[in-house]
């Protein structure tokens, strides 16, 4: 039994093995490389991306003025969508405002100019979340039936020497089959971290592009409109609160 096991393995899988086998083998390796990869580097792109995004919002919100976060953008520079976003609309709000609509890309009032550049970077931003993602579901797509095509030519080569030796027994057929069958838990092992990194990657991403959306509402109403929705009630509430009766020694009489 100790010869047995010594002689079945992955190892011996592979220098029984012919090219197929072997590229198949390779081609898992390589998948699942660049999976790990991906998921390590959007992993950390994306902690990065949240932590830079609450410091900006937080810094945005409690700004008095847009001067002031035109400062921090100008300072700390756009790292995050949120002051990507927020520099561009302030660019194009500014460049409208000095140049007008001279050329085609700028045709149109500011509110139109600023909304299509609002548009344009929400575009990229999309593009940039999902960069990535078709590898990952590509890979957990594929990987399986990778593996699974690697088993059912081990075994059909297993087999074909089986026949060969004339020797059936069930210590020469279950040996070969069961290296064969490594190659499909290998697929799997493939398969498995790439569907969830890609479920779990593409929920932040819509969870993301939901704030996106939001903030570039506000950001529009304060570019176009001088201030953010639901302002002009604030407002006309503050406008019908009772004055202050006006301090005798203040009121002067009308003859004088």
């Amino acid at each position: 039994m100790d010869t047995v096991s010594t002689t079945q393995g992955l190892a011996h899988f592979l220098a029984q093995s012919d090219a197929v086998g072997k590229t198949l083998l390779a081609l898992l390796i390589l998948m699942s490389a660049a999976s790990w990869a991906i998921i390590a580097g959007k992993g950390v792109a994306q902690y990065l991306r949240q932590r830079r995004s609450s410091e900006f919002l937080n810094h945005f919100w409690n700004a008095s003025t847009l001067d002031e976060v035109r400062h921090e953008i100008s300072t700390h520079g756009a790292r995050d969508p949120f002051s990507h976003l927020s520099a561009h609309a302030l660019h194009a709000q500014v460049h409208h405002a000095r140049h007008g609509a001279s050329r085609l890309a700028e045709a149109g009032s500011a509110s139109e100019f600023v909304t299509r550049t609002i548009k344009k970077v929400l575009d990229e931003e999309t593009t940039r979340f999902e960069s990535g993602l078709t590898t990952l579901a590509t890979v957990g797509a594929t990987a399986p039936f990778v593996g699974l095509f690697g088993t059912v030519w081990g075994v059909y080569h297993a087999l074909l020497a089986i026949g060969m030796s004339g020797a059936g027994t069930l210590d020469k057929v279950a040996g070969p089959v069961g290296e064969a069958l490594v190659m499909t838990g290998i697929g799997l092992a493939v398969a498995i971290p790439a569907v969830v990194a890609y479920n779990a990657f593409t929920r932040s991403n819509r969870v993301l592009a939901g704030r996106l959306d939001a903030f570039a509402f506000e950001l529009h109403s304060f570019l176009t409109m001088g201030e953010a929705p639901g302002a002009g009630q604030q407002q006309l509430g503050a406008s019908v609160r009772p004055l202050k009766p006006v301090p005798q020694q203040a009121q002067t009489p009308a003859s004088a």
